[in-house]
């Protein structure tokens, strides 16, 4: 039996390798659907957010808990702070981060393989939330590669 957290791993795998290139960004958002601003910054800061988020509704449900309602406004807003440079920092920071995160997941659905499956209405099952925040790399895609010398753009 496949522990479903593993996807988490790859995705927040992927996400690095994204925001390795993230140096080179020339301070140009890149904007999708029409509306969305992104920023290296604001990206690595929704990877987190998510990480984070779901990680705690884990940690609820396995406690028999409902979760905590979320505050925060997601994808919809910029932040100030999402318009910083993108630095070494700020990549050792993702390489510290995330892979401790994504294994925070393995290890606890490790500790639960007969909870994967279980109903949790209105919640989703574990299983379903791992393929859910496996799903990370969207934000990463949203930036997406960035070499020296390319402009941020509309996508």
């Amino acid at each position: 039996m496949t522990n479903p957290a593993h996807a988490i791993t790859a995705a927040a795998d992927r996400c690095l390798a994204l925001a390795e290139t993230w140096l080179a960004w020339d301070g140009r958002p890149v904007v999708t659907d029409g509306a969305n601003i992104w920023t290296p910054a604001k990206a690595a800061r929704r990877i987190s957010d998510h990480l984070i988020d779901h990680l705690a509704e884990v940690e609820a449900l396995l406690a028999g808990e409902p979760p905590l309602a979320s505050p925060w406004h997601g994808r919809t807003v910029t932040l100030d702070s999402d318009w910083a440079r993108f630095t070494e920092l700020d990549i050792h920071e993702a390489r510290a981060r995330w892979p401790r995160l994504a294994q925070s997941y393995v290890h606890r659905y490790a500790m639960a393989p007969d909870a994967w499956d279980t109903p949790r209405d209105p919640n989703w099952t574990l299983r379903a939330i791992a393929e859910h925040v496996s799903g990370i790399t969207w934000y990463a895609e949203q930036v997406g590669e960035i070499r020296f010398g390319d402009s941020a753009g509309i996508r």
